[in-house]
C-alpha cells in the first residue's frame, strides 16, 4: 500500500485555476497507475483523470478535457492535477488514488481536498 496526501484545494472564482498535488510515500510510486477522482455533495464519486506509470498515457472524463491536465513526477513521488477554466460544476472533494496492478482497481486513497468554484 502507498500512503497519499492531497493538497492545493481551495476557493476560486469561475474561470480561475488551481493545481492539486498528491504526495505519495514509499519507493514504488513509479509502479502505480495514478488517478484523480471527485465527489460533489449528493453525487457519486467519479473518475476525473488517470495517468500511466511512465506518464505517457492519460485519460480524462469528457467534461474536463481541454481544461484539466494530469501529470506526475516519479522522482518526487507526486501526481498533479492542473485545473484551468474552472466551472461551478467542478466543485467537489478531489481524491487521488493509486492502482498497483493497472487493472482499474484503485486500492489506495488520499483523504481528499475541497475545491469550491464560485460563480
Amino acid at each position: 500500500q502507498v500512503q497519499l496526501v492531497e493538497s492545493g484545494g481551495g476557493l476560486v472564482q469561475a474561470g480561475g485555476s488551481l493545481r492539486l498535488s498528491c504526495a505519495a510515500s514509499g519507493r514504488t510510486f513509479s509502479s502505480y497507475v495514478m488517478g484523480w477522482f471527485r465527489q460533489a455533495p449528493g453525487k457519486e464519486r467519479e473518475l476525473v483523470a488517470t495517468i500511466s506509470w511512465s506518464g505517457g498515457s492519460t485519460y480524462y472524463r469528457e467534461s474536463v478535457k481541454g481544461r484539466f491536465t494530469i501529470s506526475r513526477d516519479n522522482a518526487k513521488a507526486t501526481v498533479y492535477l492542473q485545473m484551468n477554466s474552472l466551472k461551478a460544476e467542478d466543485t467537489a472533494v478531489y481524491y487521488c488514488a493509486a492502482d498497483r496492478s493497472g487493472s482499474g482497481l484503485f486500492g489506495s486513497w488520499g483523504q481528499g481536498t475541497q475545491v469550491t468554484v464560485s460563480s
